[in-house]
């Protein structure tokens, strides 16, 4: 949810226009994010700042922008400039112009902010401000910041802008991500972080495409320039490089080599708004204050005394991500091209994980590698996530249970947390979570680290907090996913759940045939998924019989469950339609009121275990007069006879099935919404990364 983004430059002319254009373009990258208005701030004329904010979509924005054009001197050129840029969604106060980011401090603009996140706090600070005169213009919990940052600036006119940052955000509470930018502190620019997701990019002249980071680090007064060479993946953070930079003290600074050399630093909710300018990017911790002035980075984190020498570590990662990777291609929207994109996507999370040389084939996944036999002793494994990440969990808790031979539990994470579930020091908690900051998800992993259980992260984001805060884990690789609608990003958690189970099981040796049976299957499954994307064009035409309606229902049993409700999930999200995934076995006990001849249903009969219960269902339904439209096998000519509509699928194993009779209904939902006229990638009301409760 939001999304920020900064450019900073030092001892690069650019005009106003290049700055300008530099903060839309990142913008723009931050889209599918989720927000409903956006703003920049920037330098303007005669050291003044210059604020432009618009209600609506980022081209609203460009709109208001040209019509300052005049104004703003678009083409006076800087040595130094800085600009904050924002996308809102709306929490506090609808979306308007008044309610966009940057907030300011007052009408000379002394401070500007923007913020990603929550103030919990901010009615008491609010309440004070006011008894000291501040008047407030907004209906947000930002703006409080960016005028207590000003109140303490006039009660402590001698501190940096540093100190005044920091006295601030330790008066907030709540989660947040902020940048700061003042008149009071020219060619400064001060970040913080605390639960939301922020980055630095950094840029020299001639560094953008090199594969070794020049870094200077500085300890007290000593400076010494080290360049330091990208070390191996840390543990499940697969597909970046990192660059280690241990520190004995709570501050880093990383400077030019030259004064008055070229430098560029961009601030970003994620790296996809940064790939097209630099590649080297420094993930902020909880509690750090990045001060940047005169090309100069300086990290503080007021609360790392405490923290063990291996924790006092800055990690420069060089990105391997490319700009192709965040483009549509051929394809009209970014769902539609990342359903495609599953035989690959898949295919890079088994990717170097299923050694088939060796006979028999064996999985290897060296995040876990040091804690595998910690978690074949454990009490139980308990899987938490929200929405598509808490149904990869429910597709393979079977799996897992039969594989591992331990009790396995599903939980919602904002249900886990409200539930004060009890967690023991010989529980495995997994974190399943495609963005790895997820507010509900995180909030169950620091319960579950209070309770001294080992934390394993599941996840596609490298360098995200459920990354750095979980003891291992797996990164599923499945690359960046951009539409709101998770389509690639649940196959592989999928996968990668399966490969654990898998990887678990190694030592087993009755359950060796299972495991070949499986590993074969996973070694077909990418053409599988091509011969399913083939059916696109007859799920087009079911989707022309079904997108008038108002409701649908899909129902299943076994491991096709999960299936349902993730199918149901992506056609409630992006088509607006009321849908629901059905426990087949549950029909008797209420959802079989619902049908009749006109209601849309879908059903996924399979050859696996519970395939006579599930068609005993399909009898059930026809009964009544429902026309359901099965997912079936080729070969399945019993279901053929019953079904008056049927879609066929690959027969594969069990436990991977789900993954062929998934992708018909997201290219299902992805037809109706755009039948019904629906933003497939951004639909209303929702954001990719969830990261306020």
């Amino acid at each position: 949810m939001c999304g920020i983004f900064a450019y900073l430059g030092f001892c690069t002319p650019k005009t106003r226009r290049e700055v300008i254009s530099f903060l839309l373009g990142g913008l723009s990258r931050l889209e599918y994010r989720g927000y409903d208005s956006a703003g920049i701030g920037i330098d303007g004329k005669d050291g003044k700042i210059a604020l432009c904010r618009a209600k609506g979509k980022v081209k609203a924005l460009v709109d208001l922008i040209k019509s300052m054009e005049d104004d703003l001197s678009m083409d006076e050129v800087q040595e130094n400039h800085i600009g904050i840029s924002h996308t809102r969604w709306a929490t506090h106060g609808p979306p308007c112009p008044a309610n966009a980011h940057p907030q300011r401090s007052d009408a000379d603009q002394q401070f500007i902010v923007v913020h990603n996140g929550i103030i919990t706090n901010y009615r008491e600070i609010k309440r004070y401000l006011e008894q000291q005169g501040h008047v407030f213009e907004s209906e947000t919990d930002t703006e409080v910041i960016a005028k207590l940052a000003l109140h303490i600036h006039q009660q402590h006119p001698d501190h940096n802008f540093q100190q005044i940052v920091e006295m601030v955000i330790q008066q907030l509470e709540g989660a947040f991500a902020c940048c700061f930018k003042s008149t009071q502190y020219p060619d400064e620019c001060v970040a913080a972080r605390r639960g939301s997701p922020l980055l630095v990019a950094m840029k020299t002249k001639g560094h953008l495409e090199t594969d070794n980071v020049p870094v200077l680090f500085s300890k007290g007064e000593e400076i010494r320039t080290r360049k330091i060479s990208p070390a191996q993946p840390m543990r499940h953070q697969a597909g970046v490089q990192v660059a280690h930079l241990p520190r004995s003290e709570s501050t880093s600074t990383f400077l030019p080599t030259e004064k008055g050399q070229e430098m560029e630093y961009f601030l970003a909710s994620d790296a996809t708004a940064i790939i097209d300018h630099a590649k080297h990017v420094l993930y902020l911790e909880d509690n750090d204050v990045a001060w940047i002035r005169k090309g100069e980075l300086t990290i503080h984190n007021f609360k790392d005394s405490h923290k063990s020498d291996e924790s006092k570590v800055r990690e420069v990662h060089t990105l391997r991500m490319e700009i192709q990777d965040i483009m549509k291609g051929d394809f009209s929207t970014f769902m539609q091209k990342e359903i495609f994109e599953q035989p690959e996507s898949v295919l890079q999370t088994m990717g170097g994980r299923i050694n088939y040389d060796v006979s028999p084939p064996e999985v290897k996944l060296g995040g876990m590698k040091d804690y595998l036999s910690d978690i074949r002793r454990c009490r139980r494994l308990i899987m938490i996530g929200c929405g598509t990440s808490f149904h990869s969990a429910l597709a393979t808790r079977q799996l897992l249970e039969e594989l591992t031979e331990l009790p396995v539990m599903c939980d919602l994470a904002s249900d886990f947390l409200d539930r004060q579930t009890p967690i023991f020091r010989d529980d495995v908690c997994f974190f399943i979570s495609q963005s790895g900051e997820t507010a509900d998800t995180l909030g169950a992993l620091r319960y579950c680290y209070k309770h001294g259980a080992l934390l394993v992260g599941i996840t596609n984001t490298v360098g995200s907090t459920i990354c750095r805060e979980t003891a291992c884990g797996i990164h599923i690789n499945a690359g960046p996913e951009i539409g709101v609608a998770s389509t690639k990003a649940y196959t592989s958690q999928v996968v990668s759940l399966v490969m654990f189970a898998l990887y678990m099981s190694a030592d087993r040796i009755s359950m060796q045939p299972r495991r070949m049976e499986i590993m074969e299957a996973l070694r077909t499954l990418p053409e599988m998924i091509r011969s399913v994307l083939k059916l696109d064009p007859q799920i087009k035409e079911i989707s022309e019989r079904m997108y008038r309606h108002k409701s649908m229902l899909i129902m299943g049993r076994g491991y096709n469950y999960a299936t349902c409700l993730e199918g149901a999930l992506k056609v409630k999200e992006i088509t607006y339609m009321h849908s629901e995934g059905i426990m087949a076995g549950e029909l008797k006990h209420g959802p079989l009121a619902l049908v009749e001849p006109d209601m849309p249903i879908i059903l996924i009969c399979t050859q696996d275990a519970t395939y006579r219960k599930t068609l005993n269902a399909l009898q059930q339904v026809t009964a009544r007069h429902g026309r359901p439209m099965v997912i079936c096998h080729a070969n399945d000519q019993e279901v053929k006879d019953l079904a008056p509509h049927t879609l066929e699928v690959p027969d594969i194993v069990d436990c991977l099935q789900g993954i062929l009779c998934v992708i018909p209904l997201q290219l299902l939902s992805y037809h109706l919404a755009v039948l019904r006229g629906c933003n497939v990638d951004c639909p209303r009301n929702l954001a990719k990364s969830v990261t306020v409760e």
